[in-house]
């Protein structure tokens, strides 16, 4: 019995680290951005034709006769298994992620929502104008919603570098790039679905229907349930004309965030079982650590009962983040950040490049700090508590590292060989708005926060 537990306790020790490790969106949000890079650099080196052999590299999943991982007849290559398929479970994470925040979150009520989306809506119409005042002519206009978004993860994990920010600057942020990703969500359903087959839409809308019935009437919170009915939506939408990523947007919605057990009630039965434990045990226990039958029995009770105190949306989201976060973003960038500079002269910067870098590093934060100034003068709303307005501007600049999702709707934007030319200057666009506003938001609130910590300590040593 004492080897076994030390056992046990040597590969807790061993695996809570890793765990922790997993859990820290800083560590993905490094590897997120090597990958980026390093498909950069293979794009123009002598393996620029292995890369592109591997992103035209066919993705089946045969069930019988029919391939699952394929539209109007195609086989889907590697491109595009990771952005209509991958991304799915990518925006089903967003769609949680979004539901949280409305549910106890800061977008939990009215007042609180209020003042992170206003931000959100300038920083979403403010690049949008920029990039129009450069690209207003067909097709460079198409690309007109790519600098609109904002990277939680890259705009968080540069925020967190940053020394003596408080809390309220880091809900603001996090708040202001939630409410940016229901802004892109409808901006993708709205202007990037094509040719819409109202047969299909309806048969993916009525198998959303019945997720939210059978997880608010009938009380289903077994996931794969919700799983199972994301691949038909998926499937319905993938026919349908609508982007596929909304269907992980709108099955996220469906899941249920109550658990079947509350905490009071948890705690009831897992003291009952507990107690039921203790007078069961009568010397049974096997030297060889195996259990009784009804140790057994009660042991799954209780498993059963917590698994069951924690809400189906936080064991989805639980579920996902990881393999999100390490592998599907990842994947993602390395698959769409390939930007070829070779034949790119000083004159082609003038375009889409310049529109989407200009959109990111000057609409976004002029959008973010307008409209923040602007509702809270109509409002006569303070300032949140460690919030002022250089700090304001310095999240502006940080709402500019724009790369996952500009990159995707670079990818919906450009589509085909003869717009490959403007689909490679908005990723180079993205990377040199992504990286200079990640940049001047850093020094920017260093400067702010160093400066203010100073005259803090000054103003404690006058007074001591």
């Amino acid at each position: 019995m004492g080897g076994s537990s030390q056992m046990g306790a040597k590969s807790r020790s061993f695996i809570v680290p890793i765990q922790h490790f997993l859990s820290r969106k800083t560590n993905a949000t490094v590897l997120l951005f090597v990958m980026a890079v390093l498909a950069a650099v293979i794009a123009n080196t002598p393996l620029a034709e292995g890369y592109s052999h591997l992103l035209a590299y066919p993705v089946t999943l045969q069930v019988g006769p029919f391939n699952i991982f394929s539209h109007n007849g195609e086989t889907m290559d590697l491109l595009t298994f990771a952005n209509d398929v991958l991304m799915v479970l990518f925006f089903l994470n967003v769609g949680l992620e979004i539901k949280r925040e409305g549910l106890v979150g800061e977008l939990s009520s009215f007042r609180k929502a209020m003042f992170p989306v206003t931000a959100a809506c300038g920083g979403m119409l403010f690049p949008v104008l920029v990039y129009l005042t450069i690209c207003h002519t067909e097709p460079m206009s198409h690309g007109a919603a790519i600098p609109m978004a904002t990277d939680i993860a890259f705009s968080l994990a540069v925020l967190s570098l940053v020394k003596g920010v408080p809390t309220s600057l880091k809900t603001f942020l996090t708040a202001l790039a939630v409410a940016d990703d229901l802004g892109g969500i409808i901006v993708i359903a709205l202007f990037y679905s094509t040719g819409i087959n109202l047969a299909m839409l309806a048969c993916g809308v009525g198998v959303i229907l019945l997720l939210y019935v059978l997880g608010r009437y009938a009380g289903v919170r077994n996931l794969w349930v919700y799983y199972l009915g994301l691949l038909f939506v998926w499937l319905f939408f993938l026919s349908s004309g609508v982007h596929t990523t909304i269907a992980g947007v709108l099955v996220a919605f469906t899941v249920p965030a109550k658990p079947r057990y509350d905490t009071k009630e948890t705690a009831a039965r897992v003291k009952s079982l507990m107690a039921l434990l203790r007078n069961e045990n009568d010397g049974k226990d096997s030297e060889k650590g195996l259990l009784p039958g009804e140790h057994i029995n009660i042991l799954y009770s209780i498993s059963n009962t917590t698994y069951h105190s924690v809400s189906p949306m936080q064991r989805m989201e639980a579920q996902l983040t990881p393999g999100v976060n390490w592998f599907i973003l990842p994947l993602f960038a390395f698959v769409n950040a390939g930007v070829r500079l070779s034949g790119v002269g000083f004159e082609d910067l003038w375009g889409v490049t310049s529109a989407v870098a200009l959109g990111l590093m000057i609409g976004k934060p002029l959008g973010i700090w307008l409209f923040s100034r602007l509702y809270l003068w109509i409002t006569h709303t303070p300032m949140p508590i460690g919030m002022h307005n250089k700090s304001l501007l310095g999240l502006g600049f940080l709402g500019g590292f724009g790369f996952t999702v500009s990159l995707f709707i670079a990818s919906l934007s450009f589509v085909g060989d003869a717009a490959v030319l403007h689909l490679n200057e908005a990723k180079l666009g993205i990377f040199i708005g992504s990286i200079f506003s990640g940049i001047f938001g850093y020094l920017f609130l260093r400067h702010y926060f160093k400066k203010h910590h100073d005259i803090e300590e000054e103003l404690a040593a006058k007074k001591a």
